[in-house]
């Protein structure tokens, strides 16, 4: 079982099962397909030190626009000789892993487009299977519209390394992946030997990120959940995140954070989402609390947790009640608004930089207040309250 990126509901696989009988489901998570939220990108340019998105916007909208090399250095911050204005977002010499990127359409992409708009250095973890396409869509361009940054640049990834978060070591691949075609021409992709690359290129990191997850069998209660379909839940899900965090860890440099994704699900009933995800994500939740404190004592780090809620993306919509999720959040969540994966990413480079130093061991919600609320408003029974509606 292997990993990929974190859905909208973080409930997807982590690598499509070899057997037919299990059903996969790819963790990506939607940016909007170049339906930028300009409202969340000023508050991030304003966090940046960018006094005006006119120029990204120009640049977005200029489809004709070529460019001649595969990506451009985004500069988040104004230029030396003009002054600091506001409380800024800052992350310009810090270096991130993000763990679970296989294409422009979700949140790992989307936090690595913040931490890049707040200046820091871009790496990503791709399960091994979707590494091929992902990086020939980055050449060919395919992701240049998503790549565009505040200030009009495009995101760079340094660098794409092979990652299948289900494995800790070589020692623990079983002889049906080591020869599967589909990771024919990779190596080194088990978490150990993942940090040891990024160790080898890079010497160290400021930013680890868990984008990743896997039920396959989240379609199925959890009364019909088999013993292997739970333990493989909590394991790509849960276990993955540990593990990255300990081989990690050695090399996240003091004062650093890891930040990982969970799911609403991990406290509250969702019917639908099954499989023992809501299980992992609760467990998630948990080790983040005790990672907290062991990687806190240890070398400073802080590791939080972002609660996000549903998110129209391809892997969402795959599940098939992506949009009845979203349609119940915009109507009874305190803002009556479809989230959008920008505002994930800015919590995402909140949480890293230095005006979140004492946050750690946090579930943090990002899902326009829904966890908050105790009843569905739009329930009949309501209809005579008077219940306001948004007025924008």
């Amino acid at each position: 079982m292997a990993t990929t990126a974190a859905s909208s509901l973080q409930m997807a696989t982590a690598r499509p099962c070899i057997s037919s009988s299990h059903r996969a489901f790819g963790l990506s998570t939607a940016m909007l397909n170049g339906n930028f939220k300009v409202a969340s990108w000023t508050k991030l340019s304003c966090a940046c030190h960018i006094s005006s998105v006119q120029s990204f916007q120009r640049c977005f909208t200029s489809s004709s626009m070529k460019l001649d090399k595969f990506v451009t250095k985004a500069m988040a911050g104004v230029s030396d000789n003009k002054p600091v204005s506001g409380l800024p977002i800052n992350l310009k010499g810090k270096r991130a892993f993000i763990a679970g990127v296989a294409d422009d359409n979700g949140y790992g992409w989307a936090i690595a487009k913040s931490l890049a708009a707040a200046g820091a250095e871009i790496l990503v973890g791709t399960w091994v299977p979707a590494l091929n396409i992902f990086e020939s869509s980055l050449r060919r361009g395919k992701f240049d519209e998503s790549r565009v940054l505040p200030d009009g640049s495009l995101m760079e990834i340094t660098k794409v390394y092979p990652l299948d978060a289900v494995f800790d070591n070589p020692e623990d691949v079983p002889e049906e992946i080591k020869t599967n075609k589909r990771y024919a021409g990779s190596s080194n992709w088990t978490v150990q030997e993942a940090a040891e690359c990024v160790k080898n290129d890079f010497g160290s990191i400021d930013i680890l990120v868990h984008s990743l997850a896997n039920g396959p069998e989240v379609v199925k209660p959890l009364l019909e959940t088999s013993r292997k379909g739970y333990l493989a839940a909590i394991s790509a899900s849960s276990y993955s995140y540990v593990s990255l965090l300990k081989h990690f860890l050695p090399i996240i440099n003091p004062g650093g954070s890891s930040i990982s994704l969970t799911y609403i699900a991990s406290e509250r009933i969702i019917p639908g989402y099954g499989g023992g995800m809501s299980s992992a994500k609760a467990a998630l939740e948990s080790d983040t609390r005790v990672l907290a404190f062991e990687a806190g004592r240890r070398k400073g780090i802080r590791v939080n947790t972002i609660s996000a809620g549903p998110l129209r993306s391809r892997a969402a919509k795959a599940i098939g009640f992506i949009d009845m999720m979203i349609d119940y959040s915009s109507a009874n969540a305190p803002l009556e608004k479809e989230l959008s994966a920008d505002e994930v990413g800015n919590t995402a480079a909140f949480l890293a930089s230095p005006l979140a130093s004492a946050i750690t061991g946090g579930v943090i919600y990002v899902d326009n207040g829904l966890n908050a609320m105790g009843v569905g408003v739009d329930s009949p029974i309501f209809e005579n309250l008077n219940i306001p509606k948004a007025q924008h």
